[in-house]
């Protein structure tokens, strides 16, 4: 099933069946759901008795195998870090796994799942877009988030794409098109996927039994499924007490943020950071916070008190920060030196 507000993207994009492009780059905000949508679309490409607005008819042979995870024309490329998360990993995951055992430094015992889409699973698709459909159809395959593609894996499905199989559809999601390859980009037929208006997005969730949905929402940039994520993350209480450190202002303890939050992941922290600083230039600039408006009086409390360029800056300190956020990094040293210097900006 697709989501509510995916609706009008769906019914548009039946107007493609006809001369259907052999690679469709779907894009917007994380956390709207472009891979759900990205994996009904292509359900119902392969599905061989389609409705007549395009979906799947959930019945047939090949929706039951795709299903099940193991439709043979049907592949999903993500990195090894989201495979069990996301399910339905494919063929090329295991081959490219099992070329990562063969490799002397990666297939060591405790290596981290990698975050990255790396260019033995870009490769393990020639196998797959080299031979015929086993059903006669489409062969589709899924990459998603195509902004994890290294550089190496980046350059092969660009060959790939320059020179596209005959009867095989790339559908590649991402939330962060500016970091993908311009040459990717120019070979793709590119989906802009829009934020839901905010009042379908809360009944939305309203109906997910989320109670606060319009903080949750502002919180999470309009996103449904982020903000449904954000109301069973089990930091919320974590999160909370951070608000109330940054927004105690001169008073925020650096080193008791660097001791309670270092077992936490640092991105999931700097983002926190990010956008409470956003929230202080908003603030300080329109009056107007988006994402805590929860926190208004602290951040207009903040906000009065700051220098708007030296803020600015401290804002491109945590974006540079955020640049290397999966790095193997000192989590303690890092949030230390940066609620640091949050707190002197109010020297």
């Amino acid at each position: 099933m697709i989501y509510p507000w995916q609706t009008d993207d769906w019914q548009r994009l039946q107007q493609l069946r006809s001369h259907w492009p052999h690679a469709l780059l779907l894009h917007g905000q994380a956390g709207i759901g472009k891979l759900q949508f990205a994996q009904h679309l292509a359900k119902g490409l392969l599905c061989e008795a389609p409705q007549a607005n395009g979906e799947p008819c959930g019945a047939c042979a090949a929706c039951n195998w795709f299903v099940q995870g193991n439709h043979p024309d049907y592949r999903i490329v993500v990195p090894e870090a989201l495979a069990g998360e996301i399910g339905q990993a494919g063929d090329d995951d295991a081959k490219a796994e099992k070329a990562d055992k063969a490799d002397g430094e990666e297939g060591k015992k405790g290596r981290a799942p990698s975050k990255e889409i790396r260019i033995e699973q870009v490769r393990a698709l020639l196998g797959f877009t080299g031979v015929g459909s086993h059903r006669g159809g489409l062969r589709v395959v899924v990459l998603y988030p195509a902004e994890a593609l290294n550089v190496a894996a980046a350059n092969a499905l660009l060959k790939t794409l320059e020179e596209p199989p005959a009867g095989v559809v790339f559908l590649v999601v991402s939330a962060r098109i500016d970091r993908l390859l311009p040459t990717i980009i120019s070979r793709c037929r590119q989906w802009p996927m829009g934020t839901p208006a905010p009042e379908a997005a809360a009944t939305w969730l309203a109906q997910q039994g989320v109670d606060d949905a319009p903080a949750l929402l502002a919180e999470a940039g309009g996103a449904p499924l982020a903000a449904l994520a954000l109301a069973h993350d089990e930091n919320r209480t974590l999160r909370d007490w951070t608000l109330a450190q940054l927004a105690s202002g001169p008073a925020c303890d650096a080193f008791a943020c660097g001791e309670t939050l270092q077992k936490l992941p640092v991105p999931l922290v700097l983002g926190w950071l990010q956008r409470w600083v956003y929230d202080l230039l908003a603030q300080r600039t329109a009056g107007r916070p988006r994402y805590f408006p929860q926190t208004a009086s602290g951040l207009a409390r903040c906000a009065a008190k700051l220098d708007a360029a030296a803020l600015a800056r401290y804002l491109k300190t945590v974006t540079r920060q955020r640049a290397v956020e999966n790095h193997p990094l000192n989590a303690r040293l890092v949030f230390e030196e940066l609620f640091l210097g949050y707190r002197e900006l109010f020297a």
